[in-house]
């Protein structure tokens, strides 16, 4: 008899970094976070995009999509087709990652992951509005940043995401 053949399950990341920061963001580092992401929620195969640029892009979708007239760090714009394997755009504004990585004492890089992550997790689904939903959230984010071997001092985060 012979072995079953497994469907090898694949991740397409496009990653768009706006000139100006182009020599500051590694696109392998964001397409591995989104990659974790994708595997630990056993994500069908499938694409995204994410953009890093800067606060006046994300003020403008925030302000745009959600009402809200600031700057954020990240924003997350899932598929609205729910049969597509096209599953959504995440929006990162590097200058929010700097200033967050400086609050929270570690490097940008751990932040971009950290944003990364999360925006892959509200393309699958995931919400933060009432504490149920936070705790399932920051617990598969936790349990991601781990297989990223994240770094962080404090080992706290804080993710504005539109807010």
């Amino acid at each position: 008899m012979m072995p079953h053949k497994q469907s090898a399950i694949s991740y397409r990341i496009h990653v768009q970094i706006a000139e100006s920061f182009a020599d500051k963001v590694s696109p392998a580092l964001l397409r591995a976070a989104a990659r974790a992401a994708l595997k630990q929620q056993k994500a069908k195969s499938g694409s995204l995009s994410i953009i890093v640029s800067g606060d006046k892009t994300l003020r403008d979708l925030n302000k745009e999509f959600l009402g809200h007239n600031y700057a954020t760090d990240v924003l997350s714009f899932p598929s609205d087709d729910p049969t597509s394997s096209y599953y959504g755009d995440i929006a990162i504004s590097y200058p929010r990652a700097l200033e967050q990585a400086r609050r929270g004492g570690h490097a940008v890089k751990a932040e971009l992951q950290l944003l990364a992550v999360h925006g892959v997790l509200h393309l699958l689904g995931h919400d933060h509005y009432t504490a149920k939903e936070k705790a399932k959230m920051w617990k598969a984010q936790s349990e991601i940043l781990v297989i990223l071997k994240w770094e962080a001092r404090s080992g706290k985060w804080e993710v504005r995401c539109g807010k």
